[in-house]
């Protein structure tokens, strides 16, 4: 570990993205989410077509690094209780510093702005709105106690962020052209705020050998934790279909929404039955399966095949 810790920046920095926030892996959700965010808007809008390359791929670059610096604020955020509880992560064992972190944050806002002045000046003011919320949350809107102790009001304000960058993304087409919203828009930000509960669900339920310090089956136990990861599914099932009714899709799209409903079930339904570490592990899976899913479904998928 010593050796590693000595390592280059660039050596330490790639280990540390593998773990906290793999490249590939997160790369691809979130072009999938900037893609349907702004498909859904103009499919909503009755448009046809998608928008100028020259303006998604600037813009998913900056939804990308959004997420980035979202990970990066709560390595800050985290510190303290890191150090106690889970002291093999990335920062608090060592590998990577809080400055150089804090050094790659500056970096990455900086060419998040350079980028908007080149490609599209006027997004800076939804940006502003962005970097406000998320700076924010940094500081637990400057309740921290409180927020602890109220546990499901941390997860709201927190999760609000995804339908902040959703509005971003998606006004890559409306806001760009000086357009209104689409008004069923709000109920495609809905999926979005329900995709963060259902994956912040699935990814902290675990077997007493594979616990850690703030999970929900260690808050709540490992049944009502798994009951409140279905009903998320649920709800976010019940959003998905009203953007769907609002954006004009086909019976074929309840079908599938429905058909993905049932197979994220299985995992912790199974779990409730059994509670068994590569079940619980099969929660997680499912959650990420399904916000992939939600976005395929309510937005690259019908534009991919419009017409």
């Amino acid at each position: 570990m010593s050796e590693i810790n000595n390592a280059s920046f660039l050596r330490r920095f790639w280990i540390y993205q593998k773990e906290r926030f793999p490249f590939i892996q997160h790369g691809v959700l979130i072009l999938v989410f900037s893609f349907s965010a702004i498909s859904y808007a103009r499919i909503s809008a009755g448009k046809l077509g998608f928008i100028d390359w020259k303006v998604f791929l600037p813009g998913a670059f900056i939804t990308f690094t959004l997420f980035l610096m979202l990970r990066i604020f709560d390595e800050f955020k985290d510190e303290e209780e890191d150090k106690v509880h889970r002291s093999h992560l990335p920062v608090p064992r060592g590998l990577i510093k809080l400055s150089e972190l804090k050094i790659v944050g500056i970096v990455v806002v900086v060419l998040q702005i350079i980028v908007q002045l080149i490609f599209f000046p006027k997004m800076l003011i939804l940006y502003a709105f962005v970097m406000i919320y998320m700076s924010l949350m940094a500081v637990e809107f400057f309740i921290p106690k409180w927020l602890v102790g109220h546990h499901f009001w941390y997860v709201v304000s927190h999760m609000v962020i995804i339908p902040f960058v959703d509005i971003f993304a998606s006004g890559l087409d409306w806001f760009i052209l000086g357009e209104d919203a689409p008004f069923n828009l709000v109920f495609f930000f809905a999926v979005s705020f329900m995709n963060g509960i259902v994956l912040e669900f699935g990814r902290k339920i675990r077997t007493p050998e594979n616990e850690e310090i703030n999970t929900y089956s260690t808050k709540l136990g490992m049944d009502k934790a798994t009951w409140y990861f279905l009903i998320s599914l649920l709800v976010t099932w019940v959003f998905a279909i009203v953007a769907a009714y609002y954006a004009g899709y086909g019976m074929i799209i309840f079908i599938i929404l429905t058909f993905f409903l049932i197979a994220c079930s299985i995992p912790a339904i199974l779990f409730l039955q059994n509670k068994k570490a590569k079940l619980a592990k099969g929660i997680e899976i499912a959650s990420g399966v399904w916000t992939l899913a939600m976005y395929l479904i309510l937005g690259a998928g019908p534009m991919l095949f419009q017409g």
